[in-house]
């Protein structure tokens, strides 16, 4: 159902303190993600392996994570380090007992946990470029009650905008115009190439000077806009995140160089959370349909990126069945479309 050996974004690192745990869902799986004394993520499995009971029921004192059931502990890494109903001479190696650990990294203020195989060697962290490792200014995040594919599919959707994001500090259905984009592969996705943003787009009036962006997109499900303004930049990340078969988290980071932006935070955030909302709103709306098992149409070329993403998940769960290396099915391509 979900692709493995893929970084899958979680939370926001500033989410979780030192010395605490947070139980999440994610994948389908039960996650136990928490944050050392020394500072360092660790991801576990939300189940104690002696009787079930979520983990995250129990106690964390910074090093050591107790199951509220028996005491049984375990440290960081998964390993169990103490079971209380032992007695002398038993025969049982507590050291053997493990709970299983999924790695987990911070990068830029985010927390990213990696689902599949271990091999010794993994994929990048997606980043995004010229921000260092400062945190987000902007975070918000919201449940979609849909799969993720409708999630993926409706956030890259260059056409929805003048419908779905109508506003005034946005798009009016009057402003729809015809769009001309090139694209090219890149890792595990495709790129919008540079260019100047559509005149439709009042937002991007309030960074000034000469404006260009490009848009990224990869797998699983992440799309990374990357704003340059004269020397600043503004980027914002959109991670997709499957909870289950029908629930997906949508996290988005907004991070800026230009230190004008940074007293307009408290005013930006209700159009930030207003313009994912909109998202959810539709794609809600779109499970009436759904349930009924429609067949779905794909249209050239404003649905092209929605084929791409399509392929892409064929091709990667197809390689990594297989043990080959993953060959991108995009190509370099010029898209039109109205919006």
């Amino acid at each position: 159902m979900f692709l493995e050996s893929l970084w899958y974004f979680a939370m926001p690192g500033s989410r979780l303190k030192p010395g605490r745990t947070i139980g999440v869902t994610l994948l389908g799986e039960p996650i136990l993600v928490g944050r050392a004394r020394d500072g360092k993520p660790f991801a576990l499995r939300d189940i104690c392996p002696h009787r079930g009971i979520p983990l995250s029921d129990g106690t964390f004192d910074g090093a050591e994570v107790e199951c509220c059931y028996h005491g049984w502990r375990f440290n960081t890494e998964g390993r169990c380090t103490a079971i209380p109903s032992l007695t002398d001479g038993s025969r049982i190696d507590v050291s053997r007992v493990k709970v299983k650990r999924y790695p987990c990294r911070e990068a830029q203020g985010n927390l990213w946990i990696y689902f599949g195989r271990e091999n010794g060697a993994f994929p990048d962290v997606p980043m995004v470029p010229e921000i260092g490792e400062r945190p987000p200014q902007l975070f918000e995040d919201m449940i979609f009650p849909c799969n993720i594919d409708h999630a993926v599919v409706g956030l890259m959707d260059p056409a929805h905008g003048p419908f779905v994001h109508r506003a005034w500090w946005w798009r009016s259905r009057r402003s729809i115009h015809e769009k001309v984009r090139k694209f090219e592969p890149a890792e595990l996705g495709w790129r919008m190439v540079r260019h100047r943003p559509s005149r439709n787009s009042a937002a991007y009036r309030l960074l000034g000077g000469d404006i260009s962006t490009e848009i990224s997109f990869r797998l699983p499900g992440v799309r990374i806009e990357h704003v340059r303004s004269g020397r600043h930049v503004l980027c914002g990340l959109t991670a997709v995140t499957p909870i289950s078969e029908a629930e997906t988290l949508v996290s988005h980071a907004i991070y800026w160089t230009m230190p004008w932006l940074l007293p307009l935070k408290p005013f930006l955030r209700p159009f930030a959370r207003a313009f994912l909302d909109q998202d959810r709103r539709i794609v809600a709306l779109q499970q009436a349909g759904l349930r009924h098992e429609p067949p779905l149409m794909l249209i050239d070329d404003a649905d092209t990126q929605a084929k791409w993403y399509y392929r892409l998940k064929k091709e990667y769960a197809a390689a990594h069945e297989q043990g080959r290396s993953f060959q991108n099915p995009v190509k370099e391509r010029t898209l039109r479309w109205r919006s």
